[in-house]
């Protein structure tokens, strides 16, 4: 379990000096699409912080009670208006936010008991434990960081 805890903390960890090191970029790279008909580089970046915040505030606090978890949001309209606001904004703006909720979401990972991470519990119908929801969402993250690799050559 130690293990795969460390890998978990590590890829959040990775995931923000990677988004930082993104700073260099130039204006038409941070507006490129990722390709023809797709999000552009702002776009894939800014619709990570409101799942980011979504976990922190919707799913985590409430893993490990009785309580129901809070029903997600609609995932097309939540990525919609993070696309938008990306568009709209400056992308140091748009940096600076994933770095911050992402951050947030690092320090709440590493104050997961041993015991949190072995516990399981339900999403739906589907019975995990919090590595096997964070492998999920770190393969989506994975998704998006390669697609970008390839546009940005970062």
């Amino acid at each position: 379990m130690q293990r795969d805890k460390i890998y978990i903390i590590k890829h959040y960890e990775r995931s923000i000096d990677w988004i930082n090191d993104l700073r260099r970029l130039s204006e038409n790279q941070w507006r490129m699409a990722i390709e023809p008909e797709k999000w552009s580089v702002a776009e894939v970046i800014g619709h990570l912080p409101p799942w980011d915040e979504f976990v922190l505030n919707h799913r985590l606090p409430f893993l490990f009670t009785e309580e129901p978890l809070p029903k997600g949001p609609d995932a097309a309209q939540l990525n919609k208006m993070a696309a938008k606001k990306s568009r709209e904004q400056p992308m140091l703006a748009t940096l600076t936010d994933f770095i911050s909720t992402r951050s947030r979401l690092l320090q709440a990972i590493q104050q997961l008991t041993d015991e949190q991470w072995q516990q399981s519990f339900k999403i739906g119908q589907s019975e995990l434990t919090i590595v096997d929801y964070f492998v999920g969402l770190i393969n989506h993250d994975a998704h998006h960081f390669s697609q970008l690799q390839k546009v940005i050559q970062v």
